[in-house]
């Protein structure tokens, strides 16, 4: 795997300080099976002499420090939308009392897929408006897509905030969402986790947090990976990352009451509704026991009422919203709503 320029050096520089030597860039080859010439030709606009490198100076950059952003900086609004469908549940509470604290406490909500930790951060926001902005992770997502970087704008090069920075300048809500996907890059964020700000040693300048900055990280997992394999694609977290967060909120499902209320917002069949969360139930309670391998989550629930006030047919609505599932299971699901809801048909496949 190739590794970047940027992550060398941070790595460098967290084992050895500032100024390395070549025999420190040979260690370092000799832990990670890395080349020495590829290392070394990497970490070029750091040398400062023969075997030596300042990680902290770029020569190219002097005449940059004082470039402005790739964006002028555009007058916008990140206050989430109030959403009248939104029933607040589980930690939705408790969420809500930090964000409105002000002060900087980074939360960890972890949860099965489908159960509202995104939705409930940003009507947390939209409630009591703040502004949020929300970063999708994946294993691909480095420093450059979180703290920014230079771009290339009319034939210049010029530093372009990432949302990191935009967030911490405008004491906004960072939404870190789907943070167990993310490899060793997002290590980028530990000092900023420490609500210490962040030093842009691309352009020599420091950002200090602005008043009620804070970050809220999503997860399925527990930034331990995923035993099961339910979430491929999820990463271990380093454990002085995961620890800079306070607390844990472990997201359940809503219960069956909250689920009616959450799908008697979005239909006006209320028999529907309740045929389906008791439906959902069921399958949960099996699956918790071990009986099955899949879920219905809340999200699903809402798929397939949102499915049936298109197609006015819950036989049909149901069945193109399991359809992800393998023919086993998504057979056993249609048979179990079947038993659930006496005045159900079961589908009919249609021939071409």
């Amino acid at each position: 795997m190739s590794l970047s320029a940027d992550y060398i050096r941070t790595s460098l520089q967290e084992l050895y300080g500032e100024s390395v030597t070549g025999a420190d860039i040979r260690a370092w080859c000799a832990m990670n099976g890395s080349n020495y010439q590829t290392v070394s030709n990497k970490l070029s606009n750091y040398k400062v002499g023969r075997g030596k490198w300042n990680l902290t100076i770029q020569e190219e950059l002097e005449k940059t420090y004082q470039a402005l952003p790739a964006m002028p900086t555009v007058e916008q609004n990140l206050i989430p939308d109030k959403d009248d469908t939104f029933v607040k549940f589980g930690n939705f509470n408790d969420l809500k009392k930090i964000i409105q604290s002000d002060l900087f406490y980074p939360t960890f909500i972890t949860g099965l897929s489908g159960n509202g930790k995104t939705f409930s951060v940003e009507q947390a926001c939209a409630q009591l408006n703040r502004e949020l902005i929300r970063v999708n992770i994946t294993i691909e997502t480095d420093e450059d897509d979180l703290i920014g970087g230079f771009r290339l704008i009319n034939g210049n090069t010029v530093w372009h905030n990432g949302p990191v920075i935009e967030a911490l300048e405008r004491g906004a809500i960072l939404l870190l969402d789907e943070i167990d996907l993310a490899s060793n890059k997002i290590l980028c964020l530990q000092s900023i986790l420490e609500g210490k700000g962040v030093f842009l040693k691309k352009i020599g300048r420091r950002v200090e947090p602005a008043s009620g900055f804070n970050v809220i990280a999503t997860a399925n997992t527990k930034g331990k990976g995923s035993d099961d394999g339910r979430f491929i694609g999820t990463n271990v977290l380093n454990e002085a990352f995961l620890e800079r967060f306070p607390v844990t909120f472990e997201q359940a499902y809503p219960t069956p009451a909250q689920e009616k209320n959450i799908l008697t917002k979005l239909s006006e069949d209320i028999d529907f509704c309740t045929r389906l969360v008791d439906w959902a139930d069921i399958i949960r309670k099996t699956f918790y026991d071990g009986g099955i391998d899949e879920i219905i989550s809340t999200r699903r629930l809402v798929h397939i009422i949102r499915a049936f006030s298109i197609f006015k047919d819950k036989a049909k609505a149901i069945q193109v919203c399991v359809n992800r599932f393998d023919d086993e299971t998504k057979q056993a699901f249609l048979e179990l709503y079947d038993k659930v809801d006496a005045d159900f048909e079961m589908p009919i496949d249609e021939e071409v």
